[in-house]
């Protein structure tokens, strides 16, 4: 394999072809907009699953693996663009859980760092907390990335490869098929050929495969978020309750989040989340009261039965392969889906089983 084209320029596209380039492989990759500017850019960047113990064995194994990777992943990009992605480390709060014991359970299991502690404590640790919670259970090791500059730094990191080309506002329109294979994409300037696609634009990857009769069941699903700028040491650790939650970034930008809506591809944000929003970061952080919100906006995610990402090839279309469909999870999961990708691409050992994200069997022909 020498050369592929990576459809979709988030997280996910960019590290996929970052992969696949520093083994020498020629990528093009292209994207509708500008590189990084949905979902990826759009999120909170909590480096864990918001509730891990919900999940499957097959989220928490590509959880696992990049939670542990995320670090030197990030220096390395530090190391080699200048942009730092600000992997923060900070560790996370659940408050009043209902499935508490099922939380601890599963890290027992599992064997992670997941402990209930005294709510004195975690009034002590985190004093701007809002009053009336009684319980809380506490994940030391829990990062964030901030996932602006994540982009950032892969873009960087890419543009500097001389066998990698970007591409930006360049919107797919469908698929090239020659005897039953994939052998490139086309847009409104034309074709553009490679011996394998692979197929990574979040939201949109569903629209993109119906242009070949497939039916993958990803769809968008609304996320609004925003964004408050305070001192630098106003929140040691993140928090989360009530399927909220409030996110420091190293300069003492607070990120609340999010909605959870289907609406299509509407991504306009709107008063009735602001107010949702801004209520939620009140009961949190009461201090956030008398705080302006810098910024609100709206962002799609990739959302997918049980949230479990289609990973690998295509039945039936030699040369297409997916990383796309991983829901709330992005960012998160990123770095072992990329990972895997490659490996199977390459005929590599792989990090993990591949059979759970395998798209054979889980999307279906429109045809049939």
């Amino acid at each position: 394999m020498k050369n592929v084209v990576v459809v979709g320029g988030g997280a996910i596209g960019l590290l996929t072809s970052l992969l696949l380039a520093r083994t020498g492989i020629t990528v093009v990759l292209i994207e509708s907009s500008g590189v990084g500017h949905e979902s990826s850019w759009a999120g909170g960047g909590i480096v864990s699953p918001l509730y891990p113990w919900r999940y499957s064995a097959a989220v928490t194994a590509l959880a696992h693996w990049s939670q542990d990777f995320y670090p030197s992943f990030a220096q390395r990009l530090l190391d080699e663009t200048g942009v730092d992605p600000e992997v923060h480390v900070t560790g996370l709060y659940w408050l009043d859980l209902d499935d508490e014991a099922e939380a601890l359970a599963w890290a027992a299991r599992e064997g992670r760092a997941l402990l209930p502690v005294d709510i004195a404590e975690a009034y002590q640790q985190v004093p701007v907390l809002g009053g009336g919670f009684t319980r809380a259970i506490h994940m030391p090791g829990v990062a964030n990335v901030r996932n602006p500059r994540l982009v950032k730094a892969l873009r960087a990191a890419l543009a500097a490869m001389p066998n990698v080309e970007l591409r930006e506002h360049c919107p797919v329109t469908g698929f090239i098929q020659e005897n039953g294979q994939i052998r490139g994409v086309t847009n409104a300037g034309g074709e553009i050929r490679a011996e394998r696609v692979v197929l990574a634009a979040g939201a949109w990857s569903g629209e993109l495969l119906k242009t070949l009769g497939l039916e993958l069941p990803v769809e968008p699903v609304k996320g609004q978020m925003i964004l408050y700028k305070c001192a630098e040491d106003f929140l040691p650790s993140m928090v989360l309750a009530k399927g909220r939650y409030a996110i420091p970034r190293r300069d003492g930008h607070i990120l609340i989040g999010s909605t959870l809506e289907y609406s299509g591809f509407d991504k306009t944000p709107t008063e009735d989340a602001l107010e949702s929003l801004r209520a939620t970061a009140i009961e949190l952080l009461p201090a956030l009261a008398d705080a302006q919100v810098v910024k609100h906006w709206a962002g799609l995610r990739p959302g997918s039965p049980d949230g479990v990402p289609y990973i690998g090839p295509v039945s039936g279309f030699d040369g297409l392969w997916l990383n796309c469909g991983h829901f709330r999870n992005g960012l998160v999961l990123a770095p072992a889906s990329c990972q895997l990708l490659v490996d199977l691409m390459l005929g590599q050992s792989p990090i993990v089983d591949p059979s759970p994200y395998a798209p054979t069997g889980r999307i279906a022909d429109q045809k049939s």
